[in-house]
């Protein structure tokens, strides 16, 4: 885009003449998520990754869950570590939770606790103001705010220079479809309050100029054509795909889960091509203690997206965590 001098600005803008996308300005996030994995000893590869990320100075960063691996205790101690490390971060941070901070608590491993008294940990652990996390706080919209989801604190939405951002609390482990009645019943409330939420992200986005949704689980995008063995995730692929085609404008969906680092189009139109308007973002995560910035143009309507893995010195060549 050509770029206007300072007195023809000031007069353009004096005149009422100055388009949304010519203010639209540049600008960054970073995205995490599957970390700090092994703990305690992830705790130091972790402190090093904020203190980059700090360095970058984004606009904000998004951890998209699992703050513990899924055998690490479910304690309310290693809950309350995390968050203080959540407190260091410089910049806004946003967080959506993972399986294995409730739905995995129940293995003996990690504490044989109920998973749905630790979803309430969680919530009002993490969750307790309206604001994000950070040392700067930003404000966030919440599902909460409607009484009829007064129990969905964790789905959370946000704009920033016509790109509306929302967190959509879509778990792995099936996303708790299993186990017995509570989870199932669990799931069941919850699917209906993220296909709610999605509803409305894609709605405040129809007058922006682009939507980046934010999950911890992979829903197993690769799997489309078999959905008996992604039961869990199949009416949150069927709502992105019907509104992602029908939006038209640019998709990025950031997930974690799988802890691959990749790049790629993985909704398929009802042609079998991939929707070209969406992009997915899978981050780094468990021994890969690195992070993703993306760069953001908003007045780049095709194409508003470019990422640059951001690799932890400190962190390298980290012995897989399991």
């Amino acid at each position: 885009m050509m770029s206007l001098s300072r007195s023809r600005l000031l007069a353009t803008v004096s005149a009422g003449l100055l388009s949304s996308s010519v203010l639209a300005a540049p600008f960054s996030f970073v995205a995490i998520g599957d970390m700090p994995y092994k703990i305690p000893e992830a705790y130091v590869g972790f402190d090093a990754l904020i203190k980059g990320i700090n360095r970058v100075k984004p606009a904000f960063s998004v951890h998209i869950g699992d703050i513990k691996s899924g055998s690490s205790p479910c304690t309310d101690e290693n809950f309350q570590k995390v968050l203080e490390m959540f407190g260091s971060f410089e910049q806004p941070l946003v967080y959506t939770p993972g399986d294995n901070e409730w739905t995995d608590c129940h293995h003996e491993k990690a504490g044989k606790f109920d998973p749905i008294e630790r979803l309430a940990k969680i919530r009002s652990l993490f969750f307790a103001q309206s604001e994000s996390l950070g040392k700067r706080r930003m404000p966030l919209k919440h599902q909460s705010d409607d009484p009829k989801y007064a129990a969905f604190v964790e789905n959370t939405r946000w704009q920033r220079d016509g790109v509306v951002f929302a967190t959509l609390h879509v778990v792995g482990s099936n996303n708790n479809l299993q186990r017995n009645a509570a989870a199932i019943n669990e799931y069941l409330e919850r699917n209906a309050a993220n296909l709610a939420w999605l509803e409305a992200a894609f709605a405040e986005a129809d007058k922006a100029r682009a939507l980046v949704l934010f999950m911890q689980a992979d829903p197993w995008f690769d799997k489309d054509d078999a959905e008996d063995q992604r039961s869990g995730f199949s009416d949150t692929i069927r709502a992105l795909r019907s509104k992602a085609a029908a939006f038209g404008k640019p998709v990025l969906i950031v997930h974690g889960d799988s802890h691959i680092f990749r790049v790629d189009q993985p909704l398929m139109a009802n042609n079998g091509r991939p929707l070209d308007n969406v992009l997915r973002l899978e981050v780094f995560g468990e021994g890969n203690m690195h992070a993703v910035q993306v760069m953001v143009d908003p007045d780049d309507t095709l194409n508003p997206f470019s990422f640059k893995p951001m690799l932890i010195r400190e962190n390298l060549n980290q012995s897989t965590a399991k």
